[in-house]
Protein backbone atom coordinates (compact mmCIF):
# COMPACT_ATOMS: atom_id res chain seq x y z
CA UNK A 1 0.00 0.00 0.00
CA UNK A 2 0.98 3.64 -0.45
CA UNK A 3 0.93 5.06 3.07
CA UNK A 4 1.42 8.55 4.53
CA UNK A 5 2.39 8.95 8.17
CA UNK A 6 1.66 12.45 9.43
CA UNK A 7 4.09 13.17 12.23
CA UNK A 8 7.62 11.92 12.85
CA UNK A 9 7.50 11.81 16.63
CA UNK A 10 8.49 8.60 18.40
CA UNK A 11 5.20 6.80 17.81
CA UNK A 12 4.86 8.00 14.24
CA UNK A 13 8.37 6.75 13.54
CA UNK A 14 7.60 3.39 15.14
CA UNK A 15 4.43 2.96 13.07
CA UNK A 16 6.27 4.01 9.89
CA UNK A 17 8.89 1.37 10.68
CA UNK A 18 6.27 -1.34 11.15
CA UNK A 19 4.56 -0.40 7.89
CA UNK A 20 7.80 -0.28 5.92
CA UNK A 21 8.93 -3.65 7.24
CA UNK A 22 5.63 -5.06 5.97
CA UNK A 23 6.55 -3.83 2.50
CA UNK A 24 4.38 -0.70 2.44
CA UNK A 25 5.54 2.40 0.54
CA UNK A 26 5.75 4.95 3.40
CA UNK A 27 6.03 8.72 3.09
CA UNK A 28 6.40 10.59 6.39
CA UNK A 29 5.26 14.20 6.76
CA UNK A 30 7.06 16.55 9.15
CA UNK A 31 6.61 20.29 9.61
CA UNK A 32 10.29 21.16 9.32
CA UNK A 33 12.24 20.76 6.04
CA UNK A 34 15.35 20.18 8.16
CA UNK A 35 13.66 17.26 9.93
CA UNK A 36 12.60 15.82 6.58
CA UNK A 37 16.19 16.01 5.30
CA UNK A 38 17.42 14.41 8.52
CA UNK A 39 15.10 11.44 7.92
CA UNK A 40 16.02 11.07 4.25
CA UNK A 41 19.77 11.57 4.59
CA UNK A 42 20.40 10.34 8.12
CA UNK A 43 17.79 7.53 8.16
CA UNK A 44 16.73 8.59 11.64
CA UNK A 45 14.01 10.66 13.33
CA UNK A 46 15.12 13.24 15.87
CA UNK A 47 12.41 11.93 18.23
CA UNK A 48 13.63 8.33 18.19
CA UNK A 49 17.42 8.70 18.16
CA UNK A 50 19.46 5.59 17.58
CA UNK A 51 16.73 3.84 15.61
CA UNK A 52 17.75 3.39 11.97
CA UNK A 53 14.80 3.69 9.63
CA UNK A 54 14.32 0.79 7.20
CA UNK A 55 14.28 1.14 3.45
CA UNK A 56 10.91 2.09 2.04
CA UNK A 57 10.51 5.26 4.13
CA UNK A 58 10.78 8.71 2.57
CA UNK A 59 9.96 12.09 4.11
CA UNK A 60 8.65 15.52 3.11
CA UNK A 61 7.54 18.77 4.72
CA UNK A 62 4.92 19.30 1.98
CA UNK A 63 1.61 18.16 3.49
CA UNK A 64 -0.34 18.02 0.22
CA UNK A 65 2.40 15.99 -1.43
CA UNK A 66 2.47 13.65 1.56
CA UNK A 67 -1.20 12.67 1.34
CA UNK A 68 -1.86 12.88 -2.42
CA UNK A 69 -2.60 9.48 -3.94
CA UNK A 70 -2.08 7.62 -0.68
CA UNK A 71 -4.34 4.67 0.16
CA UNK A 72 -3.72 4.94 3.90
CA UNK A 73 -3.03 8.14 5.87
CA UNK A 74 -1.96 7.60 9.50
CA UNK A 75 -2.28 10.78 11.58
CA UNK A 76 0.12 10.69 14.53
CA UNK A 77 0.35 14.40 15.35
CA UNK A 78 -0.66 15.34 18.92
CA UNK A 79 -4.44 15.48 19.37
CA UNK A 80 -4.51 19.27 19.76
CA UNK A 81 -2.99 19.64 16.28
CA UNK A 82 -5.20 17.16 14.41
CA UNK A 83 -7.90 19.65 13.39
CA UNK A 84 -5.37 22.01 11.82
CA UNK A 85 -3.31 19.34 10.05
CA UNK A 86 -6.17 17.28 8.63
CA UNK A 87 -8.11 20.44 7.81
CA UNK A 88 -5.23 21.53 5.57
CA UNK A 89 -4.81 18.06 4.07
CA UNK A 90 -8.49 17.27 3.47
CA UNK A 91 -8.79 18.63 -0.07
CA UNK A 92 -5.72 16.66 -1.24
CA UNK A 93 -6.88 13.27 0.05
CA UNK A 94 -7.74 10.51 -2.39
CA UNK A 95 -11.54 9.82 -2.29
CA UNK A 96 -10.95 6.17 -1.38
CA UNK A 97 -8.37 6.80 1.34
CA UNK A 98 -8.58 5.31 4.82
CA UNK A 99 -7.50 7.84 7.44
CA UNK A 100 -6.19 6.31 10.65
CA UNK A 101 -5.93 8.19 13.93
CA UNK A 102 -3.10 7.25 16.27
CA UNK A 103 -3.60 10.36 18.45
CA UNK A 104 -4.84 9.80 21.99
CA UNK A 105 -6.66 12.79 23.39
CA UNK A 106 -9.83 14.84 23.76
CA UNK A 107 -10.01 18.22 22.06
CA UNK A 108 -10.18 21.10 24.50
CA UNK A 109 -13.09 23.48 24.07
CA UNK A 110 -15.26 21.18 21.95
CA UNK A 111 -14.58 18.12 24.17
CA UNK A 112 -14.60 16.04 20.99
CA UNK A 113 -12.84 12.73 20.64
CA UNK A 114 -10.84 12.44 17.44
CA UNK A 115 -13.65 10.78 15.48
CA UNK A 116 -15.85 13.83 16.06
CA UNK A 117 -13.01 16.10 14.91
CA UNK A 118 -12.60 13.94 11.81
CA UNK A 119 -16.32 14.28 11.06
CA UNK A 120 -15.96 18.07 11.07
CA UNK A 121 -12.81 18.44 8.95
CA UNK A 122 -12.89 15.51 6.50
CA UNK A 123 -15.30 14.74 3.64
CA UNK A 124 -18.22 12.65 5.00
CA UNK A 125 -17.33 9.47 3.09
CA UNK A 126 -13.74 9.58 4.36
CA UNK A 127 -14.62 10.34 7.99
CA UNK A 128 -17.25 7.55 7.96
CA UNK A 129 -14.61 4.91 7.15
CA UNK A 130 -11.86 6.33 9.42
CA UNK A 131 -10.07 4.01 11.83
CA UNK A 132 -8.64 4.58 15.30
CA UNK A 133 -5.59 2.86 16.79
CA UNK A 134 -4.96 2.33 20.48
CA UNK A 135 -3.39 -0.15 22.86
CA UNK A 136 -0.34 -0.79 25.05
CA UNK A 137 2.53 0.15 22.75
CA UNK A 138 5.55 2.19 23.76
CA UNK A 139 7.19 3.59 20.64
CA UNK A 140 10.73 2.44 21.47
CA UNK A 141 9.67 -1.17 21.95
CA UNK A 142 7.41 -1.16 18.89
CA UNK A 143 10.25 0.21 16.75
CA UNK A 144 12.61 -2.47 18.07
CA UNK A 145 10.18 -5.18 16.99
CA UNK A 146 9.43 -6.46 20.49
CA UNK A 147 6.18 -8.49 20.54
CA UNK A 148 3.20 -6.16 20.99
CA UNK A 149 -0.57 -6.04 20.47
CA UNK A 150 -2.82 -3.18 19.41
CA UNK A 151 -6.48 -2.65 18.49
CA UNK A 152 -7.96 -0.76 15.54
CA UNK A 153 -11.57 0.48 15.72
CA UNK A 154 -13.76 1.54 12.83
CA UNK A 155 -17.48 1.76 12.19
CA UNK A 156 -16.74 0.16 8.80
CA UNK A 157 -15.29 -3.27 9.42
CA UNK A 158 -13.57 -3.32 6.03
CA UNK A 159 -11.48 -0.30 7.07
CA UNK A 160 -10.40 -1.94 10.32
CA UNK A 161 -9.44 -5.10 8.42
CA UNK A 162 -7.41 -3.10 5.88
CA UNK A 163 -5.42 -1.45 8.67
CA UNK A 164 -5.05 -4.81 10.37
CA UNK A 165 -3.53 -6.30 7.22
CA UNK A 166 -1.21 -3.34 6.71
CA UNK A 167 0.24 -3.47 10.23
CA UNK A 168 0.11 -7.12 11.29
CA UNK A 169 3.47 -8.86 11.48
CA UNK A 170 5.38 -11.53 13.36
CA UNK A 171 5.98 -8.98 16.12
CA UNK A 172 2.72 -6.98 16.10
CA UNK A 173 -0.68 -8.56 16.64
CA UNK A 174 -3.55 -6.30 15.52
CA UNK A 175 -7.15 -6.83 16.66
CA UNK A 176 -10.29 -5.12 15.31
CA UNK A 177 -13.44 -3.73 16.92
CA UNK A 178 -16.39 -1.53 15.98
CA UNK A 179 -16.34 0.33 19.32
CA UNK A 180 -14.77 3.62 18.23
CA UNK A 181 -16.02 5.51 21.30
CA UNK A 182 -14.60 3.02 23.78
CA UNK A 183 -11.22 2.74 22.05
CA UNK A 184 -10.86 6.51 21.79
CA UNK A 185 -11.86 7.23 25.39
CA UNK A 186 -9.64 4.44 26.71
CA UNK A 187 -6.64 5.76 24.80
CA UNK A 188 -7.20 9.31 25.99
CA UNK A 189 -8.17 8.78 29.63
CA UNK A 190 -5.37 6.36 30.47
CA UNK A 191 -2.93 9.27 30.09
CA UNK A 192 -4.76 11.14 32.85
CA UNK A 193 -4.48 8.22 35.24
CA UNK A 194 -0.84 7.64 34.33
CA UNK A 195 -0.14 11.12 35.68
CA UNK A 196 -2.01 10.18 38.85
CA UNK A 197 -0.05 6.95 39.26
CA UNK A 198 3.17 8.87 38.74
CA UNK A 199 2.19 11.41 41.39
CA UNK A 200 1.53 8.62 43.90
CA UNK A 201 4.86 6.99 43.14
CA UNK A 202 6.63 10.35 43.39
CA UNK A 203 5.11 10.81 46.83
CA UNK A 204 6.50 7.41 47.83
CA UNK A 205 3.11 5.79 48.42
CA UNK A 206 4.03 2.34 47.15
CA UNK A 207 2.49 -0.49 45.16
CA UNK A 208 -0.80 -0.72 47.07
CA UNK A 209 -1.61 2.86 46.15
CA UNK A 210 -0.66 2.36 42.52
CA UNK A 211 -2.84 -0.74 42.22
CA UNK A 212 -5.79 1.08 43.80
CA UNK A 213 -5.41 4.04 41.44
CA UNK A 214 -5.21 1.81 38.37
CA UNK A 215 -8.27 -0.20 39.39
CA UNK A 216 -10.44 2.75 40.39
CA UNK A 217 -9.16 4.71 37.40
CA UNK A 218 -10.38 1.95 35.11
CA UNK A 219 -13.78 2.16 36.81
CA UNK A 220 -13.93 5.90 36.05
CA UNK A 221 -12.97 5.33 32.43
CA UNK A 222 -15.67 2.70 31.98
CA UNK A 223 -18.36 4.84 33.66
CA UNK A 224 -17.76 7.72 31.29
CA UNK A 225 -17.43 5.41 28.30
CA UNK A 226 -20.72 3.62 28.96
CA UNK A 227 -22.48 6.97 29.44
CA UNK A 228 -21.23 8.01 26.02
CA UNK A 229 -22.27 4.77 24.31
CA UNK A 230 -19.15 2.61 24.55
CA UNK A 231 -19.15 -1.15 25.08
CA UNK A 232 -18.04 -1.75 28.70
CA UNK A 233 -16.04 -4.79 27.59
CA UNK A 234 -13.72 -2.53 25.59
CA UNK A 235 -12.25 -1.31 28.87
CA UNK A 236 -11.24 -4.88 29.71
CA UNK A 237 -9.19 -5.03 26.53
CA UNK A 238 -6.10 -3.53 24.94
CA UNK A 239 -7.40 0.05 24.74
CA UNK A 240 -8.60 -0.11 28.34
CA UNK A 241 -6.80 -2.06 31.03
CA UNK A 242 -3.93 -2.94 28.67
CA UNK A 243 -2.94 0.63 27.87
CA UNK A 244 -3.77 1.81 31.39
CA UNK A 245 -1.44 -0.67 33.09
CA UNK A 246 1.37 0.07 30.64
CA UNK A 247 1.26 3.85 31.02
CA UNK A 248 0.76 3.75 34.79
CA UNK A 249 3.70 1.42 35.44
CA UNK A 250 6.16 1.79 32.55
CA UNK A 251 9.11 4.13 32.89
CA UNK A 252 8.87 4.98 29.17
CA UNK A 253 5.52 6.72 29.81
CA UNK A 254 5.86 10.51 29.46
CA UNK A 255 2.65 11.04 31.41
CA UNK A 256 3.86 8.90 34.30
CA UNK A 257 7.12 10.85 34.29
CA UNK A 258 5.20 14.13 34.59
CA UNK A 259 3.34 12.71 37.59
CA UNK A 260 6.54 11.45 39.21
CA UNK A 261 8.10 14.90 39.05
CA UNK A 262 4.94 16.54 40.38
CA UNK A 263 4.92 14.10 43.29
CA UNK A 264 8.51 15.08 44.03
CA UNK A 265 7.46 18.71 44.29
CA UNK A 266 8.49 20.19 40.93
CA UNK A 267 6.28 22.78 39.23
CA UNK A 268 4.34 21.66 36.17
CA UNK A 269 5.68 24.48 34.02
CA UNK A 270 9.26 23.49 34.79
CA UNK A 271 8.56 19.83 34.04
CA UNK A 272 6.97 20.56 30.67
CA UNK A 273 9.71 23.01 29.71
CA UNK A 274 12.26 20.23 30.00
CA UNK A 275 10.37 17.76 27.78
CA UNK A 276 11.02 17.39 24.06
CA UNK A 277 7.84 15.38 23.43
CA UNK A 278 4.19 16.00 24.31
CA UNK A 279 2.61 14.50 27.43
CA UNK A 280 -0.98 14.31 26.16
CA UNK A 281 -2.42 13.71 29.63
CA UNK A 282 -1.86 17.30 30.80
CA UNK A 283 -4.27 18.75 28.24
CA UNK A 284 -6.52 15.71 28.35
CA UNK A 285 -7.03 16.06 32.10
CA UNK A 286 -8.66 19.45 31.61
CA UNK A 287 -10.87 18.14 28.80
CA UNK A 288 -11.74 14.90 30.64
CA UNK A 289 -12.74 16.81 33.78
CA UNK A 290 -15.01 19.08 31.75
CA UNK A 291 -16.44 16.10 29.85
CA UNK A 292 -17.27 14.26 33.09
CA UNK A 293 -19.06 17.35 34.37
CA UNK A 294 -20.99 17.74 31.13
CA UNK A 295 -22.07 14.09 31.16
CA UNK A 296 -22.83 14.05 34.90
CA UNK A 297 -20.37 11.21 35.57
CA UNK A 298 -18.57 10.95 38.92
CA UNK A 299 -14.80 10.83 38.28
CA UNK A 300 -13.12 11.77 41.57
CA UNK A 301 -9.60 10.65 40.61
CA UNK A 302 -9.74 12.67 37.42
CA UNK A 303 -11.00 15.65 39.43
CA UNK A 304 -8.12 15.27 41.90
CA UNK A 305 -5.52 15.10 39.13
CA UNK A 306 -7.13 18.17 37.54
CA UNK A 307 -6.87 20.02 40.84
CA UNK A 308 -3.15 19.26 41.08
CA UNK A 309 -2.37 20.12 37.45
CA UNK A 310 -4.63 23.10 36.86
CA UNK A 311 -5.88 24.42 40.21
CA UNK A 312 -2.68 24.54 42.22
CA UNK A 313 -3.62 21.91 44.81
CA UNK A 314 -0.79 20.10 46.60
CA UNK A 315 -0.53 16.49 45.47
CA UNK A 316 -0.51 15.06 48.99
CA UNK A 317 -3.65 17.00 49.89
CA UNK A 318 -5.43 15.70 46.80
CA UNK A 319 -4.71 12.09 47.80
CA UNK A 320 -5.94 12.75 51.33
CA UNK A 321 -9.20 14.21 50.03
CA UNK A 322 -9.75 11.17 47.82
CA UNK A 323 -9.36 8.82 50.80
CA UNK A 324 -11.73 10.90 52.97
CA UNK A 325 -14.62 10.66 50.54
CA UNK A 326 -17.86 9.13 51.75
CA UNK A 327 -17.65 5.30 51.83
CA UNK A 328 -19.56 3.54 49.04
CA UNK A 329 -20.17 0.20 47.34
CA UNK A 330 -17.35 -0.77 44.97
CA UNK A 331 -19.58 -1.02 41.88
CA UNK A 332 -21.49 2.24 42.44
Amino acid sequence: MKVAVLGAGAFGTALATQLALRGQDVLMWVRSPDDARHIVDGRESRYLPGHRLPDGIDATSDLELAVAGRELVVAVTPSHGIREVLGRAAHALDPGVIVVSAAKGIEEGTLHTMDRVYAEVLPPAISARAAFLSGPTFAKELARGLPSAIVVASREHASAEAVQRALSSDTLRVYTTEDVTGVELGGALKNVHAIGAGIADGLGYGLNTRAALITRGLSEMARLGVKMGADPMTFSGLAGIGDLVLTCTGDLSRNRQVGLELGKGRALADILAGMSAVAEGVRTTRAAHALAQREGVDMPITAAIHAVLHEGQRARDAVTELLRREPKRERD
